[in-house]
């Protein structure tokens, strides 16, 4: 005598072979798409369990830390004549921010990448998708150099209540062209290609950032006193890679071991300048 719990089962079973064996009305053709629909889910799920794996713990990873200095007296900045928008722009002198030069010849602004590492995130680190912000406050951007992973979006605002315009040029990615008057507080872009691209505003021809777009998430930008970390790199050999505006990019190459920092300095003069990215 068959039991009341084992006669769900044979009819469960029984169900599902009627759904998935051809009947009077099936064919095979059905049977094979829905097994097609089946298997592209099971690739979505395998998809979306290997983008949430918990990255690599901090022990087995390492770190890379230094300063970007320059050798040599640094020039003096120049301060900028404001010609348009005096009210909102003129407020408080305004210097030209491409090459800052801390007490100690710290650089600022350098980005300090490893452009053949892996692109996995490190531990701590956002993932691509997290939206990072740069904002014109005074006619001058802020921060001077954004950097940032391939596949961010850029939040551009607009904190002066004045018309600006927010042109980049770029070769990789789209070039962008717009006008952001006072009332289209943020605009939102996506880069999607590796890059670095100069953004500048055609109504106040003295405004002038950078977006480093990074290739992965193993990047710094220097504080004012030239110190940069690069933190959750995976243990490896690679080329540690240094740019600035103005002194253009050089490279080193560094060892990093999982569990240690590594330190790597980068001084640089202005006779022995690297290949600048300056339009």
């Amino acid at each position: 005598m068959v039991r009341p719990k084992e006669h769900a089962r044979i009819f469960v079973r029984s169900q599902v072979l009627r759904r998935w064996l051809p009947g009077p009305s099936q064919s095979w053709r059905k049977i094979i798409a829905r097994g097609g629909i089946a298997l592209l889910a099971l690739l979505s799920l395998r998809g979306y369990v290997l983008r949430n794996l918990p990255a690599a713990s901090a022990q087995q990873t390492g770190s890379i830390v230094g300063v970007v200095t320059l050798e040599g007296e640094p020039p003096k900045p120049q301060r900028i004549e404001i010609t348009t928008d005096i009210a909102t722009c003129g407020s408080a002198p305004k210097y030209e921010e491409d090459l800052l030069v801390g007490p100690n010849h710290g650089i600022a602004n350098a980005v300090v990448s490893i452009p053949d590492a892996p692109s996995a995130a490190p531990v701590g680190q956002a993932a691509p998708g997290k939206e990072v912000q740069m904002d014109q406050r005074g006619c001058r951007y802020e921060p001077h150099v954004l950097a940032f992973q391939v596949g961010t979006t850029v939040e551009v605002i607009n904190s002066d209540g004045t018309l600006h315009n927010v042109h980049t040029h770029s070769k990789l990615n789209r070039p962008l062209n717009l006008a952001q008057p006072s009332f289209k507080k943020v605009l939102r872009v996506k880069l999607d290609h590796p890059e670095i691209v100069h953004v500048t505003c055609d109504q106040h021809n003295w405004m002038s950032g950078w977006w480093f777009v990074a290739p992965n998430p193993y990047y710094a930008v220097s504080d004012r006193a030239g110190h940069f970390k690069i933190s959750g790199v995976p243990p490896g050999k690679y080329q540690l890679q240094v740019w600035q505006e103005v002194l253009g990019t050089i490279s080193k190459p560094v060892t990093v071991e999982a569990g240690r920092t590594t330190s790597v300095n980068f001084v640089v003069n202005l006779a022995s300048r690297g290949s600048g990215e300056r339009e």
